[in-house]
């Protein structure tokens, strides 16, 4: 007998619809589906303790910062900072 999928165990293999993810939890997604490298710095800016739209607002920075060379919200320090009204 196999066990229930969990959506955990979904998300881990990428199986999770992107009906069932929040507006931050899709670009995080993306993010990293794209380069799994980067997961470090998206679970720093998701673990930052912002709200829900800080932290999407966040990640979208980043992720832009991604194609636009020296955008300085490469550095998730910084996107966190911008999304919450911080110094940049």
């Amino acid at each position: 007998m196999s066990k229930p999928t969990t959506a955990r165990a979904k998300q881990k293999r990428g199986a999770v619809p992107a009906t069932d993810l929040g507006p931050a939890e899709s670009v995080a997604y993306e993010i990293v589906g794209q380069r799994a490298d980067l997961r470090p710095s998206v679970e720093r800016i998701v673990n930052a303790g912002l709200s829900a739209e800080a932290t999407e607002h966040a990640l979208t920075l980043f992720q832009t910062a991604l194609t636009t060379a020296g955008d300085p919200h490469r550095d998730p320090r910084a996107a966190i900072a911008s999304a919450t009204g911080g110094s940049k």
